[in-house]
This record gives C-alpha cells, sequence and structure tokens, in this order.
C-alpha cells in the first residue's frame, strides 16, 4: 500500500517518525507514555534549577508566580508539545473531530458523576483565603491539565489503540489503565507507595468517567473542560496539591466529594462489561 505521506519505506526519517506511531498498539501508546512523563519530569528539573517555582511544597499556593511556576509551567509545556504532535501526525481531525463510535446515553452518568464533587468542591472553598489572581492562575493551571492529560490519554493513546483495531472495551480499559500509571510519576516527588497506590487506582477510575464523558459528547473537549474543572476546584477547596494545606475549607464537604474516587472505580468496573463497539480508524501507512 502506497503512504499518501510518503513515496516508500526510504523516505525521509520524519515519515519514518510517523510511520512508526501511525501503527498504533498498546505498547506504542505506553511507550509514547513513558516519553511523556520522561520529558514533563526534565521540564520540572529545569525549572527548578532556575529557580522559578516556590521554595516548597507548602508555598505552591502563596501566589500566582508560585502557582504558575511551580506547577502551571511544566504541565503547560507538555500540553503545547503534545499539541504539536497530534499537529505534525495528521491526527487533528481522530483527536479533536467527533467521535467514530456513538456513546450511549447511561454514559451521561459519567459526566454527571465528575461535576457533583466539582460543585462539592466550590462550596467547601474557603475563598477569603486566597486572592483573586492565585486563584485565576489556580484555573489556568487546571486547563493546563486538563489539555494536556486529555490529549494524552484520551487523545494520543485512543488514536493508537484504535488504529491497531482494538475495540472500544479494550481502548477504555487501556487508556484509562495508562492514565493510572501516569500518576505512579508520583513517587518521584516523595510520596509513600500506599499513597500513590490509591492514586493510580482513583485515576483509573477517573480516566474511565473521561473516556464515557468523550463517547457521550462525541468530542474530547468536554473531557478537557470537566478534567479542567475538577482539579483546580480541588486544590483550592483542600488547599493543597494531593494533600489537605493550612488553608482547607468545609471538611465534611470535602470528604463527600472525596467518597466519588471509589464512586469513580466502582462505575468503571461497571462499564468494562457494558461498553462494546469498534472505531472504523484509517488504515496505518505500511
Amino acid at each position: 500500500m502506497t503512504d499518501p505521506r510518503g513515496s516508500d519505506e526510504q523516505s525521509t526519517p520524519a515519515y519514518g517518525w510517523r510511520r512508526f506511531w501511525d501503527r498504533g498498539g498498546w505498547w506504542r501508546a505506553f511507550g509514547f507514555a513513558v516519553l511523556y512523563i520522561a520529558v514533563f519530569l526534565v521540564v520540572g528539573w529545569l525549572i527548578g534549577r532556575l529557580r522559578l517555582g516556590p521554595a516548597s511544597a507548602e508555598a505552591a499556593l502563596d501566589s500566582p508566580g508560585a502557582v504558575f511556576f511551580g506547577l502551571a509551567l511544566p504541565i503547560l509545556v507538555m500540553g503545547l508539545l503534545l499539541v504539536v504532535f497530534v499537529v505534525s501526525m495528521g491526527w487533528r481531525r481522530e483527536v479533536f473531530g467527533p467521535q467514530p463510535v456513538a456513546g450511549k446515553r447511561w454514559m451521561w452518568v459519567a459526566v454527571v458523576l465528575v461535576l457533583v464533587p466539582v460543585v462539592l468542591h466550590v462550596a467547601a472553598t474557603s475563598w477569603s483565603s486566597y486572592s483573586v489572581p492565585v486563584v485565576l492562575t489556580v484555573l489556568f493551571l487546571g486547563l493546563c491539565v486538563g489539555l494536556a492529560e486529555e490529549l494524552l490519554a484520551r487523545g494520543v493513546a485512543v488514536v493508537m489503540l484504535r488504529r491497531a483495531g482494538y475495540g472500544e472495551k479494550a481502548v477504555m480499559v487501556l487508556s484509562s489503565v495508562l492514565f493510572g500509571l501516569l500518576h505512579a510519576s508520583n513517587l518521584v516527588s516523595g510520596q509513600d507507595l500506599t499513597t500513590v497506590g490509591v492514586t493510580v487506582v482513583y485515576a483509573f477510575g477517573f480516566g474511565t468517567m473521561m473516556y464515557l464523558s468523550m463517547r457521550v459528547t462525541g468530542s474530547i473537549v468536554p473531557a478537557i473542560l470537566l478534567h479542567a474543572a475538577t482539579d483546580p476546584t480541588a486544590i483550592l477547596a483542600t488547599g493543597g496539591v494531593d494533600t489537605h494545606g493550612a488553608i482547607a475549607g468545609a471538611e465534611s464537604l470535602n470528604a463527600l466529594a472525596g467518597a466519588f474516587n471509589l464512586v469513580f472505580v466502582v462505575v468503571a468496573v461497571v462499564a468494562i462489561f457494558l461498553v462494546s463497539g469498534r472505531a472504523r480508524t484509517p488504515r496505518p501507512a505500511a
């Protein structure tokens, strides 16, 4: 089969790079995720060496600069790199266009379940503890996280899995496992193994909610926005990242919102038995 982007197998290295990822497969998707984490850690290390971030994790929400340089900038860089990758691969329509497999009405439960803790966190937040610039910067951080993590897990990874011919059940499970394992990188920041393990399981459940949201709305954009609302509202409500800080809001509401982590996992397990179908995707280059 002739590759429409190159005349033969001896084409330029750029075309070889494109053909490699075009073939897809679970191991390419997971390998790409490892590459993503490696670059992310290097970017974070460089920012640390330049002393642009806060002096400590406890000071991460002290100022807009601390939030931007300490939290938002590394993930912003990764999001932009992923956009460049998607465009360079010619996957814009596959990633941002309509979903090739229609969602079922029951999948709307994922959208509702994600929105409930967002509302609870908004209600729980001690808004007087933050300046307006800090709040706006945290919300910008959320957009960066939503863009980068959804582009990776529900964009690039899903395209690779579909191009390899996997059915949607496998696409959902594998992309959610990949998303969960991304959070194992928290070990590098010093989190204990138990906490990281719990986070990985929760992230698998949340990743499944994002996949279902993408399927039922027909686009990755709502998943990006839902994800973008989840992280910053949790950070502001709890007063920290993956922890409860000194300016945490209403304890009971935060606890109730946290209970949805388990709900996500339960619904994710149920979804494994309900999701079906197979996307018709472009044939990979020979």
